[in-house]
């Protein structure tokens, strides 16, 4: 959980300082590792590099001040990204500015004490002091980590806390049962098969766009930096820059409490939730030459100001926290806006048909509405024509339910097919050998 602090004048000045060493020796550290391989051929680790720390204190006395613990974080964090790039996860590790280098960890209570039961209270820092703090978790107990962090020029203290799964989940957990439909138009269509719901898209990205764009009209129009010319940015355009970031910042902090808000209604009042499972990724990419270009970017942005991904997300975390169901339908298999939800009759519909009328049953109801019901029938088990899913949904082995791709190609799957033909084939001859001995004894009797 996440606190904002207020510290004063003097104390944030500490916290900047705190935030400089923790940079620096991140950037030392990098920069060892590199040279030590370069030079000497030898491999630096975590541990040679925290066993060091006392020398480099010996040294560089000013980090006598900070915390051991926090130090040996920074070189974890530095650990981290090395063992990230080795892998194949991450990009070769790089110097950070202390424009990138957003803050520090305490991984354990010896630097830090909380003051609070989880509302608001203050953070006691070893070597910095006393700050207020302000937030409300939804659960509390033993402060294990805080991590300080500088963002958008104000700080915040994220903690985290041993809490007992049964503090989190409610007395009485709901019964009631839903299918959701997410979109651009209507956000959410909500369905329990008999009464419907639907939530339209706040667009809050689309309402601020043009106080977006003529702010960024008045920063292109100051003095840039620029790094190769050795040119510094303008007091004016770092005005300008902090207005541009400051009316983003507030589209995202919207969006976020909006679909907070949307969750915590959905989970109040039930604990089986049905969606679909989207690739947003997919769905958001750039359009191939040639090809409405515009409209697929507006699409795209339209779908990144829904939020679909943080959307499912936040409802799955919320509904598994209270101890509910939460099932993702492939989206493919099912087809739930070609479905029809109470015959089970799929029908090709383009995207410009907005209501759903089976030419079979002669079922009529809104799109979204009606595939919000196909997912959630077929959840249920009660989806005309297609069984029951649920415990395909939930078993290991579909994708749906562990939310690992599919390793269909692997050499591992080709080399087992290949020994399975080979095996047939080998049978089929040697059967036709006995069939060829057999009829030629029948032929010499």
């Amino acid at each position: 959980m996440t606190f904002r602090l207020y510290p004063n004048e003097k104390t944030e000045l500490i916290l900047r300082y705190h935030r400089k060493l923790h940079k620096d020796l991140y950037n030392a550290a990098v920069n060892n590792r590199f040279n030590q391989y370069k030079i000497y051929n030898h491999k630096v680790d975590y541990f040679e590099q925290q066993n060091c720390l006392p020398a480099f204190k010996d040294v560089w006395v000013e980090y006598k001040e900070l915390p051991s613990h926090a130090l040996q974080a920074t070189l974890k964090r530095v650990d981290f990204a090395f063992e990230r790039w080795f892998k194949g996860l991450g990009k070769r590790p790089r110097f950070k500015s202390i424009r990138h280098y957003s803050g520090w960890t305490y991984p354990d209570c010896a630097g830090f004490k909380v003051e609070s039961e989880g509302e608001n209270g203050y953070l006691n820092l070893s070597k910095i002091g006393r700050i207020q703090m302000r937030g409300q978790a939804l659960g509390w107990g033993k402060s294990t980590t805080c991590t300080i962090v500088y963002r958008n020029s104000k700080w915040y203290a994220s903690i985290t806390v041993d809490v007992l799964d049964q503090a989190l989940k409610p007395k009485v957990l709901p019964v009631g049962a839903i299918g959701i439909d997410l979109g651009c138009k209507a956000a959410l269509s909500i369905t329990d098969g008999e009464n419907h719901q639907q939530i339209d898209a706040p667009k809050f990205l689309r309402n601020a766009e043009q106080k977006i764009k003529k702010a960024s009209k008045e920063k292109r129009r100051k003095r840039a930096p620029n790094r190769n010319k050795k040119i510094k940015a303008s007091r004016r355009y770092k005005k300008a820059q902090s207005k541009v970031t400051k009316l983003v910042r507030k589209v995202g902090n919207q969006r976020q409490n909006w679909v907070h808000q949307v969750a915590a209604e959905i989970v109040s009042g039930n604990s089986f939730v049905a969606t679909e499972k989207l690739e947003v990724k997919n769905m958001t990419s750039k359009a191939k030459k040639g090809k409405r270009k515009k409209q697929k970017a507006g699409l795209n942005k339209s779908i990144l100001d829904v939020a679909f991904g943080m959307l499912r997300n936040t409802i799955k975390y919320k509904v598994e926290q209270i101890g509910g169901v939460f099932v993702e339908v492939p989206t493919k298999k099912v087809k739930p806006s070609q479905t029809c939800p109470k015959c089970g009759h799929q029908h090709k519909k383009t995207l410009d048909i907005r209501v759903h009328n089976c030419v079979v049953c002669g079922y009529v109801q809104d799109r979204d509405i009606a595939a919000a019901e196909v997912m959630l029938y077929w959840s249920k088990g009660t989806l005309p024509g297609l069984g029951t899913s649920l415990v395909v949904a939930e078993s290991p082995s579909s994708p749906t339910s562990t939310g690992k791709r599919k390793q269909s190609g692997s050499m591992r799957q080709l080399g087992a097919k290949k020994r399975q033909k080979s095996t047939e084939k080998l049978a089929k001859n040697e059967l036709g050998d006995v069939e060829t001995h057999s009829s030629g004894e029948a032929n010499c009797g």
